[in-house]
């Protein structure tokens, strides 16, 4: 038999507010068991938890989106430069989505040459497709779907930089089949503190950096020694945690010293 406590934190969406109150919500599981685009529940309950810990609204219908887009809560989105829009009825999301997709559809342009397409936003939860999670928080604004490519080395730019973002808990990736899409869900303070980071890695770097594409076999290591320089200064240099890079990743070579 469950506990008490246990029945407390298992509860529906509409009693998330209390479960936070109460403290069920204190903990966000870590993102190091998530290393996959498989799903999971322990996937769908930190999207959950952040969602609350955010203290996002679950948007019902299309008045309630539009009103959340007229007070700048949601932001209204344009196919951009690297990405595309496609067929979709509310094109909103958190102004850190929007920055996202826009940083993402630059790289994904400049790795793969094609438009990165996204196919669904916000989607209020009178609007929610018959197949989605009842706890799917694209109510909240914070999720997206990115279609899957046809291009298979373009499938494996998009999946190594969506477990690299996941592994610096930025974000919950998932692969759907029916039909093929990436379900990203953004943590948005998080993803907001990971780009100052890289900002402010970016102002102290000097004139005499490089750009370098990686190569199939690369290593960390192996690129360092070529230019004269250490790991640990080109884990700073690009903001990485780990030793793990992907053909077609643009790295910042800092200049030897």
């Amino acid at each position: 038999m469950r506990s008490k406590t246990t029945r407390r934190c298992a509860l529906s969406r509409a009693a998330l507010a209390v479960a936070f109150a109460i403290g069920c919500l204190n903990a966000v599981p870590s993102p190091a068991d998530a290393q996959s685009l498989k799903g999971s529940r322990k996937s769908l309950d930190r999207q959950v938890q952040v969602a609350a810990r955010h203290g996002f609204s679950y948007i019902t219908t299309s008045d309630q989106a539009r009103w959340f887009v007229d007070k700048g809560y949601l932001v209204r989105l344009q196919s951009g430069q690297g990405y595309e829009l496609k067929r979709m009825s509310h094109p909103y999301a958190r102004p850190e989505v929007a920055l996202f997709i826009s940083r993402l559809g630059a790289q994904y342009r400049r790795a793969c040459g094609e438009d990165l397409v996204v196919t669904s936003l916000t989607r209020p939860t009178t609007r929610q497709p018959r197949n989605a999670s009842s706890r799917s928080v694209h109510p909240t604004g914070m999720a997206m779907d990115l279609r899957r490519t046809n291009s298979r080395a373009c499938r494996s730019w998009m999946e190594n930089t969506l477990l690299n973002l996941e592994g610096a808990g930025v974000l919950e990736a998932t692969y759907e089949r029916r039909p093929p899409h990436y379900h990203v869900a953004l943590f948005p303070k998080q993803y907001a503190a990971y780009v100052n980071r890289l900002a402010s890695v970016g102002s102290t770097a000097s004139s005499g950096d490089v750009e370098y594409r990686v190569r199939s076999g690369d290593s960390l290591w192996a690129i360092a020694q070529k230019h004269g320089t250490d790991v640990s200064s080109l884990r700073a240099a690009n903001g990485l945690r780990g030793s793990r890079i992907y053909a077609g990743q643009v790295l910042t070579v800092p200049a030897s010293r």
